[in-house]
């Protein structure tokens, strides 16, 4: 293994381990929320905290649009943006589709958990922007850092995505 990916390994692990262990503090410490045992109540409550998850997103578009309109890359189509603008489009673009993974994986997971693991929602939308976060600023440090933020999320949608199918397998 090189050096750069030793370092993106390291970085992974440390971000999935992280993902994991944010995820169990933060449901285990939000209160049991009130929802109405109902597949649209539990929708709607996994909306409402997609609208925190998509936070990040929306800032890092502003960031990109302020970046171009105060720049001589106003005009896209001329290639002046600059190293951090160029890192903050992809970190958008990769937010965007990570978002979408999120979304499906919140949206089922809030249908197929047992009732009282619901907090296991929010945990998620948390964890998502503060994962997001760390993506964006290990790119700005150095590209091999975006590591962490990367998989952590990457590694949450999956990990959604295989408790509810086993969820499902389980009924």
């Amino acid at each position: 293994m090189t050096k750069d990916q030793k370092t993106v390994a390291i970085g992974a692990a440390s971000g999935i381990i992280g993902m994991v262990l944010l995820v169990w503090l933060i449901s285990n410490a939000i209160p049991e929320p009130v929802v109405n045992d109902a597949p649209g109540n539990r929708l709607a409550y996994a909306l409402r905290w997609s609208v925190v998850a998509v936070l990040p997103l929306f800032a890092m578009l502003v960031a990109v649009g302020n970046a171009r309109f105060l720049s001589e890359a106003i005009d896209p189509t001329l290639g002046k943006e600059s190293e951090k603008m160029v890192v903050d489009g992809r970190v958008a673009d990769n937010t965007l589709q990570q978002f979408v993974c999120f979304l499906v994986g919140i949206a089922a997971l809030s249908v197929s958990v047992p009732i009282h693991w619901i907090s296991v929602i929010p945990a998620v939308a948390i964890t998502f922007v503060i994962c997001r976060m760390v993506f964006w600023i290990g790119y700005r440090i150095h590209p091999l850092y975006r590591a962490p933020g990367f998989s952590s999320t990457a590694y949450m949608n999956l990990f959604m995505y295989i408790a509810v199918i086993w969820l499902r397998l389980a009924q």
